[in-house]
């Protein structure tokens, strides 16, 4: 049963990596004030999850929860490809809360590794956040 259990894991992993970078080359693309709403977007998301019976499963619908892991990461990068901007945002925000729970407190190292990835994406939407876009413009000299 371990043998199953890592493949498993194994493959998860190897998914998850492929639609981290996915998620990381969106959230790159976005300017950087929209990036500062996400952060925020994300953080509720991520909240919203954790108020959840099962927070990994978020966004699964219910007929689906027994399967190894949800489909709340699907359908978030589903939603991030979205050429509306709203929606891709939520997408994006959705993804990270539930890979957020997926990885978090996980035993394999693959899946640690992306947690860590994580919590950095996290940190930097966090900055971005906090990072004033229009006190920049305020200070910078008036144009002639």
């Amino acid at each position: 049963m371990r043998i199953v259990t890592r493949l498993i894991a194994m493959n998860r992993s190897r998914q998850l990596g492929r639609q981290l970078r996915e998620i990381e080359r969106s959230i790159q693309a976005l300017p950087k004030r929209s990036r500062a709403r996400l952060g925020t977007m994300s953080l509720r998301e991520i909240g919203q999850a954790s108020r959840s019976d099962f927070p990994h499963l978020y966004g699964t619908p219910p007929e689906e929860r027994y399967l190894p892991w949800g489909q709340g990461t699907e359908i978030g990068l589903a939603r991030a490809r979205s050429d509306n901007a709203e929606v891709a945002m939520r997408g994006i925000a959705l993804w990270l809360a539930v890979a957020y729970h997926e990885t978090k407190g996980n035993p394999h190292p693959g899946l640690q590794a992306h947690h860590r990835e994580l919590m950095r994406l996290l940190r930097e939407l966090k900055e971005d956040h906090r990072a004033d876009p229009l006190k920049e413009w305020m200070q910078a000299p008036a144009a002639a």
